[in-house]
């Protein structure tokens, strides 16, 4: 081939990414909403006002410029921003016309492989991992045993680091831990014993060894803060990558130690679900005594009554490894700390809670009486609402369509619209944070952490159609967060058993505790960033 050749090839493969891009503002209806302006061509408001960002700006902007609005994504291209209930139950129900963006799942699949997060069609609607109330029953026992270890470590480090009967304490670290061992043992990653069960990562009582996994997740995760022009277009732009970063070497060689351990794991699993049921299918694989999540999904797939075309593959539930740990470790721990952060500041709270919990006469309740505590149901509720840990997702429309309204917008030119035009490829913002938090739904009380107002729902409020409560924050409809059940307990059990051995005080002034966005929305203090996440409390023992 020749030098011409060749540069036409990748001028050719340029413009195929490209031109669509820059012109994709000149043809979509959405250039005619009102919204802030761009101060960026490449980052749009994506650098500086959402990446790291809690939320707070999209509220603010919902505020200023309604119920419909766009913004700037990368390369200026428009997105749909809207917080009107009508419109977000349409797009998030509407499994076929609102999907993830292509550039979005690209980049998911470099970062966890090819599982649930990131399937669409026919292969999404097969990954349906067991996560049903008989399934997360099973598991109480993992959560509260756990809990109580996280229990103990800090009782223990109470008595070592202070006379006063309290200590400062970073919890963060230890709900991080908590989490990653409860997902170790849930939704096992690596070949512990011969059987197959659970693998105990033992990240709580840690002597400073790191085993393979942990690492592979470590890399991971902490891959995606490190923002820059050149790394972003190597994310969103697949026919650059075969020029690799370090970045993009590391993160191939973390996910494929995840693949590895997970390829592992399957046959051996696999085999010991057959030598416990003694034949290659049927229904007698449901009595193989496993309650760990990759069990449970093993044996839904490999039940008599579930046809061929929708079992998945070794390498599709190999794919749900990196989901379980990074959705079912970071988010639940995160959410947690949020929960003390607010229980923190308000001690009525805190002290009615913790005498409903004493009211329960065991430290090992069931599933059944842990969810049927209300004011605990009320505080998770409200943590949940206020602090939601992912601030918004995306949607991209696979066809032209008009998304219904509530009630009507005007454009920038002064005219009202009863829908919103929308055009094949157009992206969506839909923002969490901004629905949560509204006091068009919640109030002008809608920013204070008020865990009473369940037992009145706002009429505005119950036109909301999450998958659960009236609350975007698991999202909503056929894509909604798949493990939700589980982590409403797994957080229930946790908050139950460290409210009823400890009394919680925020160590450093409220207004130094502020919000920041990477996987997750976790707490930083302001006047200690470079020490990155962290949520310092002052801790004392009940007893």
């Amino acid at each position: 081939m020749s030098w011409v050749a060749f540069f036409v090839t990748i001028g050719i493969v340029l413009a195929y990414w490209v031109a669509p891009t820059i012109l994709s503002p000149f043809r979509t209806p959405l250039r005619t909403l009102v919204g802030p302006p761009s101060r960026s061509w490449f980052w749009g408001h994506v650098k500086d006002e959402l990446l790291g960002g809690d939320g707070s700006t999209l509220l603010k902007w919902s505020a200023r410029y309604g119920h419909v609005f766009r913004l700037k994504m990368l390369m200026n291209i428009d997105s749909l921003v809207t917080t009107d209930s009508k419109a977000l139950s349409y797009i998030l129900t509407n499994f076929d016309g609102y999907s993830k963006p292509g550039i979005a799942r690209a980049f998911m699949v470099k970062l966890m492989g090819n599982g649930i997060l990131t399937a669409e069609g026919e292969t999404f609607r097969k990954q349906n991992p067991a996560f049903g109330p008989a399934q997360i029953r099973e598991l109480m026992d993992v959560f509260l045993e756990k809990a109580a270890e996280l229990r103990d470590i800090w009782a223990t480090s109470v008595e070592e680091k202070s006379d006063d009967i309290r200590a400062r304490i970073d919890v963060l670290p230890g709900l991080s831990r908590v989490a990653l061992d409860i997902i170790g043992l849930a939704a096992p990653t690596i070949l512990g014993a011969q059987s197959g069960f659970g693998y105990e990562f033992n990240a709580l009582n840690s002597s400073g060894q790191v085993n393979p996994l942990s690492q592979a997740l470590g890399q991971i995760l902490g891959s995606t803060t490190q923002l820059s022009a050149l790394n972003t277009i190597m994310d969103f732009m697949p026919a650059l990558q075969i020029f690799p970063t370090r970045r993009q070497t590391d993160r191939s060689a973390a996910r494929e130690t995840m693949m590895k351990i997970g390829r592992e794991l399957v046959r051996a699993k696999r085999a010991a679900i057959l030598a416990s049921s003694g034949k290659d299918m049927g229904s007698s694989v449901k009595d193989f005594d496993g309650k760990d999540l990759l069990t449970l999904l093993m044996k839904g797939n490999m039940a008599a009554d579930i046809p061929e075309s929708q079992r998945l593959s070794d390498e599709e539930v190999i794919a749900q490894i990196p989901t379980f740990f990074v959705a079912g470790h970071e988010s639940t721990a995160s959410s947690m700390s949020w929960c003390l952060y607010a229980l923190s500041l308000d001690k009525r709270v805190q002290e009615k809670l913790r005498e409903e919990l004493l009211s329960i006469a065991t430290d090992s309740p069931s599933m059944d009486d842990l969810m049927s505590l209300p004011y605990l149901d009320a505080v998770t509720r409200e943590t949940l609402r206020l602090y939601p840990v992912v601030v918004s997702l995306l949607r991209q429309a696979t066809k032209d369509d008009y998304i219904p309204l509530d009630k009507p917008f005007l454009d920038k030119h002064g005219r009202s619209h009863n829908v919103i035009p929308i055009r094949a490829g157009d992206q969506i913002m839909i923002p969490i944070t901004s629905v949560n938090n509204s006091e068009q739904f919640w109030g002008k009380d809608a920013s204070e952490f008020k865990p009473e107002r369940w037992a009145h729902i706002p009429e505005a409020a119950s036109s909301i159609q999450g998958v659960w409560s009236n609350i975007y924050t698991f999202s909503g409809g056929p894509r909604a967060c798949i493990g939700w059940r589980f982590a409403l307990v797994e957080f229930k059990a946790i908050i139950f058993t460290l409210l009823r051995a400890f009394e919680f005080e925020l160590a450093v002034p409220p207004e130094d505790i502020i919000r920041r966005t990477g996987i997750v929305m976790r707490p930083v203090v302001r006047s200690e960033i470079d020490r990155g996440s962290q949520l310092p409390l002052l801790i004392k023992p009940l007893h």
